[in-house]
Protein backbone atom coordinates (compact mmCIF):
# COMPACT_ATOMS: atom_id res chain seq x y z
CA UNK A 1 0.00 0.00 0.00
CA UNK A 2 1.14 3.44 -0.99
CA UNK A 3 1.63 5.73 1.69
CA UNK A 4 1.10 8.81 -0.39
CA UNK A 5 -1.12 9.32 -3.91
CA UNK A 6 -0.64 12.90 -5.52
CA UNK A 7 -3.34 13.48 -7.86
CA UNK A 8 -3.97 16.79 -10.10
CA UNK A 9 -7.83 18.07 -10.21
CA UNK A 10 -9.39 19.19 -12.58
CA UNK A 11 -12.91 20.92 -12.67
CA UNK A 12 -15.49 23.37 -14.36
CA UNK A 13 -17.01 25.97 -12.51
CA UNK A 14 -20.51 24.03 -12.52
CA UNK A 15 -18.76 20.74 -10.73
CA UNK A 16 -15.80 23.06 -8.49
CA UNK A 17 -17.88 22.61 -4.91
CA UNK A 18 -17.76 18.93 -5.54
CA UNK A 19 -13.84 19.15 -4.56
CA UNK A 20 -13.59 22.64 -3.32
CA UNK A 21 -13.70 21.57 0.47
CA UNK A 22 -10.78 19.79 -0.04
CA UNK A 23 -8.71 22.55 -0.54
CA UNK A 24 -8.09 24.06 2.62
CA UNK A 25 -4.35 25.57 2.03
CA UNK A 26 -2.93 21.81 2.68
CA UNK A 27 -4.29 20.90 -0.39
CA UNK A 28 -4.24 16.94 0.96
CA UNK A 29 -6.88 14.42 2.52
CA UNK A 30 -4.96 11.85 3.97
CA UNK A 31 -2.92 10.10 1.69
CA UNK A 32 -4.52 11.88 -0.83
CA UNK A 33 -2.21 14.94 -1.95
CA UNK A 34 -4.30 17.68 -4.62
CA UNK A 35 -2.82 19.97 -6.42
CA UNK A 36 -4.88 22.12 -8.95
CA UNK A 37 -4.64 21.31 -12.89
CA UNK A 38 -7.40 23.63 -13.37
CA UNK A 39 -10.20 24.58 -10.61
CA UNK A 40 -13.85 26.48 -11.77
CA UNK A 41 -12.73 25.93 -15.60
CA UNK A 42 -14.82 28.33 -17.62
CA UNK A 43 -15.73 25.49 -20.47
CA UNK A 44 -17.19 28.73 -22.60
CA UNK A 45 -13.50 29.46 -23.61
CA UNK A 46 -12.53 27.60 -26.43
CA UNK A 47 -9.11 26.71 -25.35
CA UNK A 48 -10.40 25.14 -22.32
CA UNK A 49 -10.54 21.84 -24.24
CA UNK A 50 -7.19 21.60 -24.55
CA UNK A 51 -5.96 21.99 -21.01
CA UNK A 52 -5.37 18.30 -20.38
CA UNK A 53 -4.10 17.68 -23.12
CA UNK A 54 -1.47 20.58 -23.00
CA UNK A 55 -0.34 19.08 -19.33
CA UNK A 56 0.29 15.54 -20.73
CA UNK A 57 3.92 16.11 -19.58
CA UNK A 58 3.46 18.03 -16.53
CA UNK A 59 0.97 14.85 -15.38
CA UNK A 60 3.72 12.53 -15.33
CA UNK A 61 4.58 13.50 -12.08
CA UNK A 62 1.06 12.66 -11.02
CA UNK A 63 -0.26 8.97 -9.50
CA UNK A 64 -3.68 9.75 -11.37
CA UNK A 65 -5.66 13.05 -12.44
CA UNK A 66 -9.38 13.69 -11.20
CA UNK A 67 -11.96 14.84 -13.48
CA UNK A 68 -15.16 16.29 -12.22
CA UNK A 69 -17.42 15.06 -14.78
CA UNK A 70 -21.79 15.79 -14.70
CA UNK A 71 -24.53 16.20 -17.16
CA UNK A 72 -23.96 19.73 -16.91
CA UNK A 73 -19.93 19.85 -18.64
CA UNK A 74 -20.61 16.18 -20.28
CA UNK A 75 -20.45 17.22 -23.58
CA UNK A 76 -16.98 19.67 -22.35
CA UNK A 77 -15.60 16.75 -20.95
CA UNK A 78 -15.65 14.46 -24.05
CA UNK A 79 -14.33 16.81 -26.33
CA UNK A 80 -11.50 17.23 -23.32
CA UNK A 81 -10.57 13.69 -23.02
CA UNK A 82 -10.74 13.01 -27.12
CA UNK A 83 -8.47 16.18 -27.62
CA UNK A 84 -6.09 14.11 -24.73
CA UNK A 85 -6.13 10.77 -26.21
CA UNK A 86 -2.75 9.29 -27.22
CA UNK A 87 -1.24 12.33 -24.99
CA UNK A 88 -1.44 11.02 -21.69
CA UNK A 89 0.33 8.03 -19.26
CA UNK A 90 -1.41 8.93 -16.12
CA UNK A 91 -5.14 7.67 -15.93
CA UNK A 92 -8.24 9.99 -15.71
CA UNK A 93 -10.34 9.05 -12.98
CA UNK A 94 -13.70 10.73 -13.61
CA UNK A 95 -15.91 12.05 -10.28
CA UNK A 96 -19.24 11.67 -11.70
CA UNK A 97 -22.14 13.04 -10.76
CA UNK A 98 -25.30 11.56 -11.86
CA UNK A 99 -24.35 10.64 -15.05
CA UNK A 100 -25.90 7.50 -16.73
CA UNK A 101 -24.21 4.20 -18.03
CA UNK A 102 -24.20 5.74 -21.87
CA UNK A 103 -22.41 8.38 -20.61
CA UNK A 104 -19.71 6.57 -18.75
CA UNK A 105 -19.36 4.18 -21.38
CA UNK A 106 -18.57 6.96 -24.40
CA UNK A 107 -15.48 8.42 -21.56
CA UNK A 108 -14.09 4.97 -21.56
CA UNK A 109 -13.77 4.61 -24.90
CA UNK A 110 -11.99 8.22 -25.26
CA UNK A 111 -9.74 6.69 -22.37
CA UNK A 112 -11.12 7.04 -19.09
CA UNK A 113 -9.52 4.76 -16.78
CA UNK A 114 -11.74 4.49 -14.38
CA UNK A 115 -14.80 6.74 -11.90
CA UNK A 116 -16.11 7.08 -8.40
CA UNK A 117 -19.63 8.12 -8.16
CA UNK A 118 -20.54 11.30 -5.73
CA UNK A 119 -20.45 11.88 -2.95
CA UNK A 120 -17.12 10.65 -3.48
CA UNK A 121 -15.64 8.35 -1.15
CA UNK A 122 -12.20 8.94 -0.49
CA UNK A 123 -11.09 5.80 0.39
CA UNK A 124 -12.27 3.96 -2.53
CA UNK A 125 -10.85 6.65 -4.78
CA UNK A 126 -7.08 5.87 -3.28
CA UNK A 127 -8.23 2.25 -3.95
CA UNK A 128 -8.94 2.38 -7.23
CA UNK A 129 -6.12 4.41 -7.96
CA UNK A 130 -3.75 2.61 -6.62
CA UNK A 131 -5.22 -0.54 -8.75
CA UNK A 132 -4.94 1.60 -11.99
CA UNK A 133 -1.04 2.29 -10.89
CA UNK A 134 -0.47 -1.67 -10.49
CA UNK A 135 -2.04 -2.43 -13.72
CA UNK A 136 1.18 -3.60 -16.41
CA UNK A 137 0.06 -0.88 -19.05
CA UNK A 138 0.75 1.98 -16.07
CA UNK A 139 3.83 0.45 -14.67
CA UNK A 140 5.02 -0.02 -18.45
CA UNK A 141 3.99 3.68 -19.24
CA UNK A 142 5.83 5.21 -16.34
CA UNK A 143 9.22 2.86 -17.31
CA UNK A 144 9.27 4.33 -20.47
CA UNK A 145 10.86 7.42 -20.91
CA UNK A 146 11.26 7.42 -25.14
CA UNK A 147 7.42 8.14 -24.60
CA UNK A 148 6.67 12.19 -24.95
CA UNK A 149 3.57 14.08 -25.24
CA UNK A 150 1.58 13.19 -28.64
CA UNK A 151 3.03 9.51 -28.41
CA UNK A 152 1.51 6.44 -26.77
CA UNK A 153 3.14 3.72 -25.29
CA UNK A 154 2.41 0.50 -27.72
CA UNK A 155 1.31 -1.36 -24.56
CA UNK A 156 -0.66 1.15 -23.49
CA UNK A 157 -4.22 0.37 -24.22
CA UNK A 158 -7.25 2.38 -22.50
CA UNK A 159 -9.39 0.31 -20.54
CA UNK A 160 -12.53 -1.23 -22.39
CA UNK A 161 -10.86 -0.76 -25.49
CA UNK A 162 -10.24 -3.03 -27.70
CA UNK A 163 -6.38 -2.85 -29.60
CA UNK A 164 -7.65 -3.94 -32.82
CA UNK A 165 -10.31 -1.54 -33.25
CA UNK A 166 -9.02 1.35 -31.82
CA UNK A 167 -5.86 1.13 -34.38
CA UNK A 168 -8.48 0.47 -36.71
CA UNK A 169 -10.07 3.80 -36.37
CA UNK A 170 -7.57 5.94 -35.79
CA UNK A 171 -6.37 5.25 -39.51
CA UNK A 172 -9.62 4.93 -40.47
CA UNK A 173 -9.80 7.22 -43.67
CA UNK A 174 -6.72 4.86 -44.88
CA UNK A 175 -8.38 1.89 -44.85
CA UNK A 176 -9.97 -0.03 -47.70
CA UNK A 177 -13.29 -1.33 -47.89
CA UNK A 178 -12.34 -4.82 -47.65
CA UNK A 179 -10.49 -4.33 -44.26
CA UNK A 180 -13.73 -2.27 -42.91
CA UNK A 181 -16.10 -5.20 -44.39
CA UNK A 182 -14.28 -7.70 -42.22
CA UNK A 183 -13.87 -5.58 -38.99
CA UNK A 184 -17.63 -4.72 -39.19
CA UNK A 185 -18.33 -8.95 -40.00
CA UNK A 186 -15.96 -9.47 -37.13
CA UNK A 187 -18.16 -7.07 -34.70
CA UNK A 188 -21.26 -8.32 -35.93
CA UNK A 189 -20.38 -11.77 -35.15
CA UNK A 190 -19.27 -10.91 -31.44
CA UNK A 191 -22.15 -8.97 -31.15
CA UNK A 192 -24.41 -12.16 -32.16
CA UNK A 193 -23.27 -13.93 -29.33
CA UNK A 194 -23.91 -11.86 -26.64
CA UNK A 195 -27.55 -10.49 -25.62
CA UNK A 196 -27.89 -7.91 -27.68
CA UNK A 197 -30.34 -7.84 -30.53
CA UNK A 198 -29.57 -7.23 -33.90
CA UNK A 199 -31.19 -3.57 -33.77
CA UNK A 200 -28.59 -2.58 -30.88
CA UNK A 201 -25.54 -4.35 -32.65
CA UNK A 202 -26.06 -2.63 -35.87
CA UNK A 203 -26.68 0.86 -34.16
CA UNK A 204 -23.86 0.39 -32.02
CA UNK A 205 -21.53 -0.31 -35.16
CA UNK A 206 -22.84 2.38 -37.40
CA UNK A 207 -22.33 4.67 -34.34
CA UNK A 208 -18.42 3.47 -33.85
CA UNK A 209 -17.94 3.98 -37.24
CA UNK A 210 -19.36 7.56 -37.38
CA UNK A 211 -17.72 8.46 -34.46
CA UNK A 212 -14.47 6.96 -35.82
CA UNK A 213 -14.81 8.83 -39.29
CA UNK A 214 -15.98 12.14 -38.39
CA UNK A 215 -13.49 12.27 -35.72
CA UNK A 216 -10.47 11.58 -38.20
CA UNK A 217 -11.37 13.81 -41.22
CA UNK A 218 -11.74 16.66 -38.86
CA UNK A 219 -7.90 15.52 -37.63
CA UNK A 220 -6.37 15.12 -41.09
CA UNK A 221 -8.19 18.53 -41.79
CA UNK A 222 -7.43 20.69 -38.63
CA UNK A 223 -10.78 21.09 -37.91
CA UNK A 224 -11.95 22.81 -40.55
CA UNK A 225 -15.43 21.37 -41.14
CA UNK A 226 -16.06 22.80 -44.70
CA UNK A 227 -13.30 20.73 -45.77
CA UNK A 228 -13.75 17.58 -43.95
CA UNK A 229 -17.01 17.47 -45.55
CA UNK A 230 -15.84 17.74 -48.26
CA UNK A 231 -13.29 15.02 -48.36
CA UNK A 232 -16.02 12.82 -47.11
CA UNK A 233 -18.31 13.70 -49.90
CA UNK A 234 -21.56 15.32 -47.72
CA UNK A 235 -23.08 17.87 -47.50
CA UNK A 236 -21.72 20.53 -44.52
CA UNK A 237 -25.26 20.42 -42.81
CA UNK A 238 -25.40 16.67 -42.70
CA UNK A 239 -21.51 16.38 -41.60
CA UNK A 240 -22.28 18.91 -39.19
CA UNK A 241 -25.80 17.02 -38.20
CA UNK A 242 -23.30 14.17 -37.60
CA UNK A 243 -20.80 15.63 -35.54
CA UNK A 244 -24.02 17.10 -33.49
CA UNK A 245 -25.05 13.91 -32.69
CA UNK A 246 -21.82 12.82 -31.45
CA UNK A 247 -21.40 15.92 -29.86
CA UNK A 248 -18.13 16.03 -31.31
CA UNK A 249 -16.14 20.16 -31.05
CA UNK A 250 -14.26 20.65 -33.81
CA UNK A 251 -12.14 23.35 -31.89
CA UNK A 252 -9.16 20.65 -30.40
CA UNK A 253 -8.36 19.69 -34.15
CA UNK A 254 -7.63 23.34 -35.35
CA UNK A 255 -4.22 24.43 -35.37
CA UNK A 256 -2.40 27.61 -36.69
CA UNK A 257 -1.12 25.49 -39.88
CA UNK A 258 -3.48 25.32 -42.43
CA UNK A 259 -4.44 22.12 -43.83
CA UNK A 260 -4.47 21.14 -47.66
CA UNK A 261 -7.05 21.13 -49.69
CA UNK A 262 -9.03 17.58 -50.13
CA UNK A 263 -9.10 16.75 -53.73
CA UNK A 264 -11.61 16.10 -55.32
CA UNK A 265 -12.89 12.11 -56.47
Amino acid sequence: MRTRLDCAVLSTACTHDWVSHWFDGRQATGRLHLRALGLGVDTSQPQSCRLLANAGMALRRFDACLLTVSERNLAWARTTMLAARGRLQTPVIALANQLKAPALSDLYELGLADFVRGPVCLEELRTRIERHLDAPRYRAAAASPAAGVGETPSDYIPPGTDPTEAALCASILDRSGIELDAFAAATASRSATSKESFKAAKSQVIERFERAYITAALGRYSGNIAMAARAAQKHRRAFWALMRKHQIDAAPYRTEQPPCEPVDR
